[in-house]
């Protein structure tokens, strides 16, 4: 049996919501956005999945009751960046097993800033207890660390990084949904007020409140444009946080990845990785084996993801778009599979497969989960 996407929906992003929002609202407006593009209703459904930092005190039960959803499957998610290759992964054993037959995963938060506040100082208790005392709050500081290291070992400057948001930003002019639509020059890009050296203003994703959903079903009949899924993996604290921090999760289920999947990454025509940093960029990348060891990855930057030859997050990404809290794991699988059911409008590309990964639960650099999703499209 092969599972395929065939309804994608996003509550718009904002950096101001407005009074009286809630993330139940927001969630509940991407799940109908979900099912429409779909041709599916409310009683359609049997199966649901959600992630999100701010919907408590209410669980996935509570938000499935105030959406009418009756269900023989439920799940909840909490592992941030990698919580929508998670639900995924999931579901699809799911529908696969005959526990449900259409399930909506969806993920989302109400970002204020009081919200973003009382996140990044209680994230975890590797946060309170190490991070939240420092003078810079956030994850900037470790991903400035990060970043540094990153430039020494694979002879990467500003401007290199600058070429990969700048990349980004040219693609969400053309994404009426992005937050940041403005054009960005490397000028600009560089001479940015510093948040932590190396990290500029453009090098740091911009929180806002949203939320992204999709749709799973048991292939139908041909002709309906859908994104089979093909291949999802996961890897849950390969390293146990202590190597050198250059290397994400990816590397321990790439391989194992595109087996299952049946294709290599020279056959990916999109990739859609968790851009909450652009050095986080050219790491998933290394590690899902499209930046190869035999590449050179300034000139990989400049001559595939520069000149938007090798399509990447093409929404903008969450660098241009925003990141809207755990919504920022499942941002780059709307986004893929609104390309392969040619859904993206004026920013649609040509491709037949694409790959979309994420990690989560940032500890003492980049995170301790992480997944990969490969889809193709069809019809």
């Amino acid at each position: 049996m092969t599972v395929s996407i065939i309804g994608t929906g996003q509550s718009p992003y904002t950096r101001h919501p407005s009074a009286g929002t809630t993330t139940s609202q927001i969630i509940a407006r991407a799940v109908s956005k979900a099912l429409h593009d779909a041709g599916l209703q409310t009683s359609d459904v049997d199966g649901f999945a959600v992630s999100s930092f701010t919907l408590a005190p209410d669980h996935a039960i509570d938000l499935a009751w105030r959406m009418g959803l009756r269900l023989s499957w439920l799940m909840q998610d909490t592992n941030g960046g990698a919580s929508a290759g998670g639900m995924l992964q999931h579901a699809v054993r799911a529908i696969e097993a005959g526990d449900a037959n259409v399930i909506v995963l969806a993920a989302g938060d109400l970002m204020d800033q009081a919200a973003f506040s009382r996140l990044v100082a209680s994230y975890n208790k590797a946060t309170e207890d190490h991070l939240a005392p420092l003078p810079m709050n956030g994850p900037n500081a470790l991903f400035a660390m990060l970043t540094s290291r990153q430039m020494e070992q694979l002879g990467l400057c500003r401007e290199d990084y600058g070429r990969i948001a700048v990349a980004q930003r040219q693609w969400a002019m053309d994404n009426p949904a992005a937050v940041y639509r403005k054009s960005l020059s490397m000028d600009e890009y560089l001479n940015a007020p510093m948040v932590a050296t190396p990290l500029g203003r453009y090098d740091c994703v911009p929180p806002v409140t949203g939320a992204d959903a999709v749709v799973l079903v048991a292939d139908r009949s041909k002709g309906t444009p859908r994104a089979k899924v093909l291949s999802v993996k996961a890897s849950y604290n390969s390293d146990q946080q202590s190597d050198d921090g250059l290397a994400t999760g990816l590397q321990a289920c790439a391989t194992n990845g595109w087996e299952q999947a049946g294709i290599g990454p020279s056959d990916i025509g999109l990739a859609c990785v968790y851009d909450d940093y652009p050095a986080m960029v050219v790491a998933q990348l290394a590690d899902l084996g499209i930046l190869s060891n035999q590449d050179h990855p300034a000139d990989f930057i400049e001559h595939r993801i520069a000149t938007r030859l090798l399509p990447i997050n093409t929404s903008g990404g969450q660098l241009s778009a925003g990141q809207a809290g755990a919504a920022g794991g499942m941002h780059g699988l709307v986004e893929a599979a609104a390309q392969l059911m040619g859904r993206a409008g004026a920013r649609q590309v040509t491709a037949r497969h694409a790959v979309v990964s994420g990690y989560g639960m940032v500890l003492y650099r980049y995170g301790a989960c992480a997944t990969m999703s490969v889809l193709e499209a069809a019809q």
